[in-house]
């Protein structure tokens, strides 16, 4: 363990990889953020933190069995000429769930009177259960990530440990923010929509680099933080007049 923190490589590896876990985790964070906004206002806290902590112990849990996951991804079957795994099974699984969940959600901010009848009222249980099939599939992501950036084990805990640790503190602020904008939970929601398209096509063995779908969305976001200011702006000056 001494010389673990005494080696450069290591720390260098540990940095790279908290920062790729918390950007691969943002799109978690979102979820759970909008999933537990469903919710009566005194459970949201409640799920956020427990889908985070779960998606921590999912996470350490995997790591932990990595001969396991290497083996996930041995072809299983072959279907119209793909030879897919567990692993493409399981993402295309929860690409087309996070599809489903962000088209539905987007219904319901469109249409909540219609959506409230079809889709029914939400419970704390069905929340968490949501929050727990997708950890299972950010989780899967994430760890193949960290064994290909790490060659140590405790490296790659502390840094799943660190970028959770983040993602609970910054979970609170980014579903308030969600909530008080509604056209910001519409973007959010389609994010999640290309995120879930993204695993369908990794599922498929056609890989989407994410920078290029994060970049896209920072692109929209930072046009969608100008209208906010803009819409600050003009209610100032409405409200001197």
């Amino acid at each position: 363990m001494v010389e673990l923190l005494s080696d450069p490589a290591v720390w260098a590896s540990f940095l790279t990889l908290t920062i790729l876990e918390i950007v691969l985790g943002v799109d978690n964070v979102i979820f759970i953020s909008i999933t537990a906004s469903r919710l009566p206002e005194h459970q949201r806290r409640s799920a956020r933190l427990v889908g985070l902590t779960g998606a921590l112990l999912m996470r350490i849990i995997l790591l932990f069995s990595i001969a396991w996951i290497v083996g996930l991804t041995r072809p299983i079957v072959t279907f119209m000429g793909w030879e897919l795994s567990w692993r493409d099974l399981i993402l295309l699984a929860g690409g087309f769930f996070l599809l489903y969940k962000a088209t539905t959600e987007i219904f319901a901010e469109m249409e909540p009177e219609e959506a409230e009848e079809t889709l029914g009222k939400i419970t704390f249980g069905g929340v968490i259960f949501q929050i727990i099939i997708l950890d299972l599939v950010f989780s899967l992501d994430s760890v193949i990530t960290a064994v290909g950036i790490a060659d140590h084990l405790e490296v790659m805990v502390a840094a799943v440990v660190v970028a959770i640790l983040i993602m609970m503190v910054a979970a609170e602020p980014i579903a308030g923010f969600v909530e008080q904008h509604p056209s910001t939970k519409m973007l959010a929601l389609a994010f999640l929509a290309m995120v879930g398209l993204a695993l369908i096509a990794d599922g498929l063995q056609q890989h989407i680099e994410r920078g290029f779908i994060y970049a896209a969305m920072v692109f929209a976001g930072a046009v969608e933080a100008l209208n906010l200011i803009r819409a600050r702006r003009r209610k100032a000056a409405r409200a001197t007049d």
